[in-house]
């Protein structure tokens, strides 16, 4: 049953039970707003042919079981499935450019992505788990990195999660798989945060928003514009 057919029934069942409209608006609102996998799945297979078709699926079932869990849980299942299932790459070796930002399902079809196709798929992800928008922000760092050579500082990305705005972000990350708090991450330095609504020039839920909003980040409204096209909210 898709979402139409699924928002009819509701309708009629409303009309003879005398449920409010309000419910209605805030059920039909929901439904809306899921993630379509068959959509999904015909768009994949059109681009990226079959093979990856069972990582599609295994990340719907993954965000239907996150669905149901509490938020620290959706955060380990997001955060583990991501990191196991997306391998690290970089952009030139799988979109041949320097620096290209992919959408869920670009990064699933390809089966790779660097640090922001990671953080980012992981954005949506625990959006569609039930995450409100404002305890999610993706955050720009510069990383320590132990090289053969020495330490270098490398330009990476992080999704944040604020269980309260006053919060302490917990860091969700490709490079320490575990989920920790920002201040036991000594490794990273964050330069801005950001996500749909709004930008900050620092990462602690009290920071300044920048202005200009998200319209100053031009790869970041070109991915939200694409993704929407795939189906994303």
């Amino acid at each position: 049953m898709n979402n139409r057919q699924i928002l009819v029934q509701f309708s009629n069942w409303r009309r003879h039970a005398g449920i409010s409209f309000c419910l209605y608006a805030l059920f039909a609102l929901v439904v809306a707003r899921a993630i379509d996998f068959a959509s999904l799945e015909k768009q994949l297979v059109s681009r990226f042919g079959p093979v990856r078709v069972v990582t599609l699926r295994e990340w719907q079932a993954n965000l239907t079981n996150a669905r149901q869990s509490a938020e620290m849980e959706k955060l380990r299942k997001v955060n583990d499935f991501i990191n196991r299932h997306i391998e690290f790459d970089e952009d030139l070796s799988i979109y041949h450019q320097g620096d290209y930002w992919a959408t869920p399902l670009e990064s699933i079809g390809q089966g790779r992505g660097d640090c922001e196709d990671l953080a980012i798929i992981k954005y949506f992800s625990l959006k569609d788990s039930g995450i409100a928008l404002s305890k999610l922000r993706l955050v720009y760092v510069k990383a320590r990195l132990n090289d053969p050579d020495g330490p270098r500082l490398q330009a990476h990305m992080v999704l944040a999660y604020y269980a309260t705005p006053n919060a302490e972000p917990l860091v969700l990350d490709n490079l320490v798989p575990e989920i920790l708090p920002a201040s036991q991450r000594k490794d990273l330095h964050p330069i801005f945060s950001f996500n749909s609504e709004a930008v900050w020039n620092g990462v602690a839920g009290n920071s300044a928003k920048g202005k200009g909003g998200t319209g100053q980040l031009s790869r970041w409204q070109d991915l939200l514009l694409r993704a929407r096209k795939e189906g994303f909210e």
